[in-house]
């Protein structure tokens, strides 16, 4: 049929990406969706959803997650969308647009926002059976699929953006993944030697294998067609059973060149910088399939918005331009925190460049300046927490020397930059470019008061979401210089910080949390139920707390019950299937065989995946909740205790094996470990507590990444503080040195208890030494010198704690009632979870996941489901 339009002005987008759905937005919001008759044709079975978050559907992120479009905002706007029914043509002359249903569908504005695809490079059998592109969530559940049933070894082609997300996602299939890159280093276009280098190290310590350097010449296939390996550039072969093309993006101008419309000669849509065709004043183009009026194709989403935006505004008869875009990018690579800004490769004549460099750590920073003192750009791998403010004063003289703005924290004069340094038309959102000045206006001008206000109001790191911190510390900052109190309560129960509700259940001995919040709540929550983020923050405190304030330090005791976490509530670590891990403590990594061999006979009786882990313990995976308390009841008849790997409490103490053994050791680190972890253990605290002993300055244990650590001297022991390993790894800072047993046990108990006094929920010991006013200084001034005169007080907390210790495991199997709650359903206590089911790999097992499932709309209006099963 042929859809006629009358009276009203019928506008067609073509494409439901990311930027076709910020078109329909801008459409929204400057009224024309009320006058225009808006008509969307999908290639896509459903509507627009984040691909730059692709990657996190492995890690368990839905695709009703990843969407980003709000039907309820299609319907209010009376805005036509057909799934799964792409244009194949278009007539010009008559103004129509036909789909592959046949709906034909008369237009006065066209614009196309059709996207790219994947570029395959032209090698032999490159179409073969077991070779992906990694562009959508139908490429995503066809690689997860196939490597589940038919793959042990993985290839990547390509080692950019995406490149590395796919080798991410097969290593998270179980896959042996490589990476094979053309150029000489990773993510050649973003970063440079330097970076690339970081880059590379941090990633291979992933367990990830890296070919730069060579291309892949030919893929290599058996006799009934599939991949079983690659020929490369330099004359070797990789043994591979599927391979994922990521070799970069071309932009989608099919349908454009089949109509007639100008496209460039590398591909694209020739627009004007109003992003209308230059063939044709009544079609636009925007996105990736569109190349600007300065000669580029954008790759990035957030010049795709900004196109999106001006198209809106000039068939809104506004005027708007695009002229260009600001490619700076921050990302987040397996972990690995990637940006650059600016003149990041330093082109600039004259320029120079300041570079802070930690292979050990993964850490590579460099920032172009130029010769007046501009900072013109910059590279920042590993820790990129700079990134928001650093770019802000790209084209300026920042107020500080360069040098210290790249030095992490803990590793000389760093100097941190607030927002209140920036100038107001530094762009905070370069996604959105809003600038600080709209921010601010939104708070001092809308009335906005709270980040997810000026979100709403600003579209603010309303998309890539990396310059929230940012926004959070513009907008508390403008609050309180209006002279606007800023609630800077724990939750909407409590107008009380974590530290004060501290000193309330101490100094009063509030032994509940009931009648904290009866007595303390505000007034609208007494007599409540409370929040998700008080109730687990009161009860670690209370836990925290427990002898010196008479209350329980059970805490599946009473009330503490039902404010537990998920993991706590089970004493156990929940896993992605329903199942749970299990992992007893080893105080310092050390073991006796019979240890093993217990743990060992355990996991083979009870069919448990068994994997080492970072912090020297065995942790056991797949135990069904029913299943718990007979293995803990084997592990504590054999003489182990909870790991607490579920709690925010300490971890472990890592050690090496120290002067008994290690001909450079200089003290017995295995018995300073051992008597730490049993000193500490159980000790709830605002953040997991990490730990280490090493033998000497080699430094083998890692202490410096930990939350405290310990390094043995010829003359005792050195403490440093406030280290961290993980996404944002930070330096320790050296609190004492040549300490004696007793004194470094004394400095860690006032530490410990300093910390948990002090900091804020969910605030790791590295971001808390950062935050507390005075930092370091102010620390070591209240834990070595006492300056507070509180230290007799922490002493007596922790020895209290340590007095009073008991397994919680323990526990819990001689108590028949608390036993009661391990059972999968209530009132069937014998059932296991139907659910709850696991498949062979590798001699031992895995969970079996169901696949994805999409429910896909013909064009009929019909529907079908597509799912599978790992099992499959």
């Amino acid at each position: 049929m042929t859809a006629t339009p009358g009276a009203t002005p019928t506008i067609v987008l073509v494409g439901h990406g990311m930027v076709g759905q910020r078109f329909l937005e801008a459409l929204a919001e400057r009224g024309l969706t009320a006058t225009h008759r808006v008509v969307v044709l999908c290639e896509e079975p459903r509507p627009a959803y984040d691909r730059v978050a692709l990657t996190s559907y492995f890690s368990g992120r839905t695709p009703d997650e990843l969407s980003m479009t709000d039907m309820e905002f299609i319907d209010a706007h009376g805005i036509e969308l057909y799934l799964g029914d792409p244009a194949e043509t278009v007539d010009r002359t008559a103004r129509t647009v036909t789909a592959r249903s046949g709906r034909v569908v008369a237009y006065d504005t066209l614009v196309l926002a059709t996207g790219s695809y994947p570029f395959v490079p032209p090698v032999p059998n490159k179409d073969a059976t077991g070779c992906f592109v990694y562009r959508t969530i139908e490429d995503l559940l066809a690689i997860e699929e196939y490597a589940k049933s038919r793959a042990t070894v993985g290839a990547v082609v390509g080692g950019g953006l995406l490149g590395l997300e796919a080798a991410g996602a097969l290593k998270g299939l179980g896959l042996a993944a490589h990476i094979v890159e053309f150029a000489p280093r990773l993510m050649p276009v973003q970063v440079d030697e330097g970076g690339g280098a970081a880059l590379l190290r941090t990633i291979e310590e992933m367990g990830l294998t890296v070919h730069t350097g060579v291309g892949t010449q030919e893929i290599v296939v058996d006799a009934a067609g599939a991949v079983t390996g690659m020929k490369l550039s330099d004359g070797s072969e990789l043994a591979t059973d599927l391979v994922v093309f990521s070799a970069g993006v071309r932009p989608r101008d099919q349908l454009a060149r089949d109509c007639g419309l100008t496209v460039g000669e590398r591909g694209g849509i020739a627009v004007d910088e109003q992003c209308r065709t230059v063939a044709d004043p009544h079609v636009f183009a925007i996105g990736e399939c569109a190349l600007a009026a300065d000669g580029r194709v954008y790759g990035l989403v957030a010049p795709g918005y900004e196109q999106a935006g001006t198209a809106a505004a000039t068939i809104a008869a506004d005027e708007a331009a695009f002229t260009g875009a600001d490619l700076s990018t921050k990302l987040k690579l397996l972990g690995v925190d990637v940006a650059s800004f600016g003149d990041a490769h330093g082109t600039a004549e004259d320029c120079l460049d300041v570079v802070y460099s930690d292979a050990r750590s993964g850490l590579y920073k460099k920032l172009v300046i130029g010769r007046d003192g501009t900072l013109l750009g910059g590279i920042l791998v590993g820790d990129a927490d700079a990134y928001g403010t650093l770019k802000a004063f790209t084209g300026s003289v920042p107020p500080v020397p360069p040098e210290s703005l790249v030095l992490p924290a803990g590793a000389g004069e760093s100097v941190q930059l607030g927002p209140a340094a920036l100038p107001d038309d530094a762009v905070i959102c370069s996604c959105n470019n809003v600038r600080k000045g709209t921010i601010r206006g939104a708070v001092t001008e809308h009335g906005c008061s709270t980040v997810s206000e000026v979100k709403k109001c600003t579209k603010a790191g309303t998309t890539c979401g990396s310059c929230v911190k940012v926004l959070g510390q513009l907008v508390t900052a403008e609050l309180e210089a209006s002279g606007i109190e800023v609630d800077k309560g724990l939750c909407g129960c409590f107008a009380q910080t974590r530290e004060e509700l501290y000193e309330i259940v101490l100094a009063l001995r509030v032994s509940t949390y009931r009648d904290l919040l009866d007595r303390y709540g505000r007034e609208d929550a007494r007599s409540g139920d409370g929040c998700e983020v008080c109730k687990p923050a009161v009860a670690s405190v209370i836990a925290s707390l427990a002898p010196t304030i008479g209350a329980s330090g059970y805490v599946l005791d009473g009330e503490q019950a039902a404010l537990q976490d998920s993991n706590d509530h089970f004493l156990a670590n929940l896993q992605k299937n329903g199942s749970y891990s299990v992992v007893p403590r080893i105080p310092g990594g050390e073991i006796t065989p019979e240890g093993l061999i217990t743990i060992g006979e355990i996991a083979r009786d009870f069919g448990l995946y068994t994997k080492i882990t970072g912090g020297q313990r065995i942790d056991m995976f797949g135990a069904r909740v029913e299943q718990l308390p007979l293995i803990w009841t084997r592990l504590v008849d054999a003489g182990f205790e909870s790991g607490h790997a579920y709690g925010k409490a300490l971890r472990t103490v890592k050690s090496c094996v120290g002067s008994t053994w290690c001909r450079y050791g200089v003290q017995d680190s295995v018995r300073m470990a051992i008597d730490l972890e049993l000193r500490y253990r159980g000790l709830r605290s605002p953040h997991k507590l990490k730990s280490a002993v090493s033998g000497c300055a080699r430094e083998c244990a890692e202490a410096q990444s930990k939350d405290f650590g310990v390094i043995a001297t010829a003359n005792g022991w050195n403490l440093y503080v406030g280290g961290n390993g993980g996404a944002t790894p930070r330096h320790a800072d050296l609190l004492a040195q040549d300490l004696t047993d007793a004194g470094l046990v004394r400095l860690i108990d006032r530490f410990l208890m300093f910390y948990i006094r002090t900091a804020d929920r969910l605030e790791r010991t590295s971001t808390w030494l950062e935050r507390i006013p005075g930092g370091l200084d102010h620390v070591r001034d209240v834990v070595v010198e006492d300056s507070l005169g509180i230290c007799e007080e922490l002493e007596s907390l922790m020895a209290a704690h340590v007095a009073h210790y008991a397994d919680e495991w323990a526990t819990t199997i001689d108590n028949p009632e608390k036993l009661a709650r391990f059972v999968s359903f209530v009132n069937a206590p014998d059932t296991p979870d139907p659910v709850v089911g696991f498949v062979p790999e590798r001699d031992q097992m895995k969970p079996d996941l169901p696949l994805l499932s999409i429910g896909l709309r013909r064009p009929d209006g019909t529907a079908t489901v597509l799912e599978g099963s790992a099992q499959r």
